[in-house]
């Protein structure tokens, strides 16, 4: 029987902790166990869940392989290419390499499945140039951090794979779902950037030459063959997404192995005007050898080990709430609000508050399984809502006082936190216009699915 003083009493307890800024994985953990004890759980009974969440979970496989398949574009050169590209593409518009940016965070999303990396990488890579291009250095660090929403929604997507583990949905088919709802959030972001930096007067503007166009699309060939590699496999089943993340992890280590000794002594003179340099020429080395190997899978592990403990320790919340009747409560006020559209904007507007407080994982973890049979249960299709939680998950990257992406692109850039949320307000709302209107248009999001 549950003590509600007891219960009341560890959630202030952890509540406080959070606040302190202790990880939430040691948060969820310290309710779990506490949790457990009120209720006369074993321990025993812990450990065996969360071990079972990793026994037959053949489809999280793929969570480190993408992770890994984000650092090793990152090392290969391919994401400067991509990079390269896009502002080859967008450079002759007012705040083209800003645009550019945006773009190359959706292209670099589309194989590495990370908001975190893909916000480091490109941020670590265009700010100094964007600063030197005559643009704010916060707006270009709040950029960076708005461009990386995407990594999670265009596919392969490290989250979409957790919400088809726990939601029991084919993640090929959540993989395709993504991928017009992403594109979307993409051009709309580059229309906010256009805006704001046409009443700025931020950047300078190159002439529009196709046949740059031309050679950086050549150039940034191996990156388009793996975006294709892996949409093609998912979308004709020839792979399934763990197999996919494999094929992908090996094309990027032999890319990498074979650009090294290409690249090995690129370079441009620092005094070149930001306008007449490509992207990737800023960059003295890609690739990487053997030898360099072991640490990039070391630090994509590091990423695997705090994700994959939070994944079970989260899952044993779930059964805790259930046991405490949270389902029935929150399921509860939900339905209560009635029809269709009441209960799919509900179930939005929690979405969107946990998303200020909370990772994406987390907020996935905890809400999707209470929201998502009741969303059903009113007629809203299981994979359309999938892609509506997840873009207002992605939402909570720029929204403070959590911002996980804001945080990186301070930690890549050097602005300060609380000095990037200004320029994140228009990239915020162009965002939540797309989430809105993804959630009015089915069709956005299962368009591309056979059968449908």
């Amino acid at each position: 029987m549950s003590d509600p003083f007891m219960i009341t009493a560890i959630s202030l307890f952890v509540t406080f902790l959070f606040m302190m800024g202790t990880p939430v994985l040691l948060i969820i953990f310290f309710w779990v166990v506490g949790c457990s004890f009120v209720l006369d759980l074993t321990l025993d009974n812990t450990g065996s869940e969360m071990l079972n969440v990793f026994k037959d979970g053949f489809a999280l496989l793929a969570m480190p392989l993408f992770i890994l398949t984000g650092d090793l574009i990152n090392k290969s050169g391919i994401a400067k290419r991509l990079s390269d590209f896009a502002y080859a593409c967008l450079g002759w518009i007012r705040g083209g390499l800003a645009m550019a940016a945006i773009g190359a965070c959706g292209l670099f999303a589309a194989i590495s499945g990370s908001n975190s990396a893909t916000t480091a990488t490109i941020g670590s890579m265009l700010h100094p140039e964007m600063v030197k291009g005559g643009y704010d250095e916060r707006f270009s660090a709040a950029t960076a951090a708005a461009g990386g929403t995407v990594g999670i929604i265009i596919p392969p997507s490290i989250i979409f794979i957790v919400y088809g583990f726990l939601m029991n949905l084919p993640i090929s088919d959540l993989f395709i779902a993504g991928i017009i709802p992403g594109a979307l959030m993409v051009l709309a972001m580059m229309v906010a950037c256009f805006i704001v930096c046409t009443i700025n007067g931020w950047g300078y503007i190159i002439k529009l030459s196709i046949s740059r166009v031309i050679k950086t699309g050549i150039g940034a060939w191996l990156g388009f063959f793996a975006i294709g590699l892996v949409l093609w496999g998912i979308y004709t089943g020839k792979f399934s997404p763990t197999e996919a993340a494999g094929v992908t992890v090996g094309f990027c280590i032999i890319v990498a192995m074979l650009s090294y000794p290409a690249n090995k002594i690129m370079g441009m003179d620092a005094d070149t005007p930001i306008e007449e340099k490509s992207i990737s020429s800023m960059v003295v080395v890609e690739g990487f050898t053997l030898t360099e190997i072991p640490s990039i899978v070391v630090r994509s592990a590091q990423i695997s080990g705090i994700l994959a403990p939070l994944i079970a320790v989260s899952v044993v919340m779930q059964q805790i709430l259930s046991l405490l009747g949270a389902q029935e409560v929150i399921g509860s006020f939900v339905t209560g609000m009635g029809g269709y559209y009441p209960v799919l904007f509900t179930a939005m507007a929690m979405v969107f508050v946990a998303g200020m407080i909370l990772e994406s994982l987390p907020v996935t973890i905890i809400l999707a399984p209470i929201l998502a049979p009741i969303a059903a249960s009113v007629g809203v299709d299981p994979v359309h809502f999938s892609v509506i939680f997840l873009v207002g998950a992605s939402i909570g990257f720029i929204t403070p006082p959590y911002g996980l992406n804001l945080y990186v692109a301070s930690g890549v850039t050097g602005v300060p936190y609380f000095r990037l949320l200004r320029y994140s307000t228009m990239y915020l709302v162009s965002l939540l216009a797309v989430w809105i209107l993804v959630a009015l248009t089915p069709e956005l999001a299962l368009a591309l699915l056979p059968n449908r």
